[in-house]
């Protein structure tokens, strides 16, 4: 499970570098939220099997605990860079908020 999650860390970032020029900024933004979608739905369904696994097994509490644990991994490890993604959001929206500021500002300064 943990290999799982940090290949798909090792992808999104491999990623991240070729299609953010291919796409534009928004779109790039947009493109990544879903993989990252598609990527929690992958853990969620991971867990769900290795839960049903479990009920199996003679020691269910430590194996349950055990999934639980591989899932929070793999979790977190979307959680950063999902933080990386609303980072580089953040910083697009203020650089649109000062280009759109920029064109608002006279160009004559010296008149009150």
């Amino acid at each position: 499970m943990k290999r799982l999650a940090l290949a798909g860390f090792a992808a999104l970032t491999t990623s991240w570098l070729g299609a953010q020029s291919l796409l534009g900024e928004p779109e790039y933004i947009r493109a990544e939220r879903e993989e990252l979608a598609l990527q929690r739905e992958a853990v969620m369904a991971v867990y769900q099997v290795e839960a049903k696994a479990c009920w199996q097994k003679f020691a269910v509490n430590a194996c349950l605990s055990e999934a639980r644990s591989n899932r929070r991994a793999a979790l977190e490890l979307l959680r950063q860079q999902e933080l990386i993604l609303n980072a580089q959001e953040r910083q697009w929206r203020t650089e649109q908020r000062n280009l759109r500021l920029q064109g608002k500002q006279p160009e004559n300064r010296s008149t009150p």
